[in-house]
């Protein structure tokens, strides 16, 4: 048997991959996050799924469902929300298969970054305005930042920063970057991005706290900073120029 980890998206059903979906469709056990994965999505598996919501599971119970599955030879189709690789609390879970000695795979879904730049209509990465996206998050009571990422820190890159499960930080976030992105840098918060319930608020640091506030966001938002927002004029890429040489691999 194997383990897959499937990333589900951002939300919307239909933005699962292809090979994601195939994944779920064979698979006998289902665990998923019941708070964060559409429930459209479960509709996929086989009619007779064991379907697990882990929502209120710890890692050794969720890995319980693992070792249970592995004892009788059966796929587990492991949902997430986004994509694995981002803030998804994989690591822990494939350091346990490793110890148990149980196969996973990884299947790539749609970051909640990718679908909020989607909702935004915006590359995040424009030439000669900026070419670094850093996506990060702040450090709260459970779980400390690392030293050396700690937002004042990397403000000072000056590069596009997305942060996730942040909004109810904002006044901090704005506090910290003011000093290195100014009050007029351009911000957006995507909240439910792809969802039908997908909010967009877009302003600059020095208005974005009161806009996240009086729509009481709290979860399931990302906050992006940076210029690239805002940019307009900016150099064609040369991808595409009238003056590359198309006949140079």
């Amino acid at each position: 048997m194997t383990v897959y980890f499937i990333g589900a998206g951002p939300g919307a059903a239909d933005l699962i991959t292809v090979r994601g979906a195939r994944t779920l469709a064979a698979a006998p056990v289902c665990l998923y996050a019941g708070s964060l994965v559409p429930r459209e999505l479960l509709a996929e598996c086989p009619a007779d799924a064991r379907l697990v919501d882990t929502s209120r599971l710890n890692l050794d119970e969720i890995v319980a469902e693992y070792v249970r599955a592995h004892a009788a030879g059966q796929d587990v189709a492991r949902l997430h929300s986004g994509d694995p690789s981002v803030f998804s609390a994989v690591a822990e879970q494939m350091r346990r298969l490793d110890a148990a000695g149980i196969p996973y795979e990884v299947v790539p879904g749609v970051p909640a970054f990718a679908a909020a730049a989607a909702a935004l209509k915006r590359e995040l990465t424009v030439p000669t305005v900026g070419q670094t996206v850093i996506l990060t998050r702040i450090a709260q009571q459970a779980t400390p930042m690392p030293p050396g990422e700690d937002l004042a820190t990397l403000g000072r890159s000056g590069a596009l920063l997305v942060l996730h499960l942040a909004t109810r930080y904002v006044d901090r976030i704005v506090d910290e970057l003011l000093p290195h992105y100014g009050a007029e840098c351009p911000v957006a918060v995507v909240a439910m991005a792809s969802r039908p319930d997908e909010l967009i608020l877009r302003g600059t640091l020095a208005d974005i706290a009161a806009q996240v506030k009086e729509h009481g966001l709290v979860r399931t938002a990302v906050i992006i900073v940076g210029r690239t927002l805002g940019a307009e004029q900016f150099r064609d890429s040369h991808l595409y120029s009238a003056e590359r040489d198309r006949h140079v691999c």
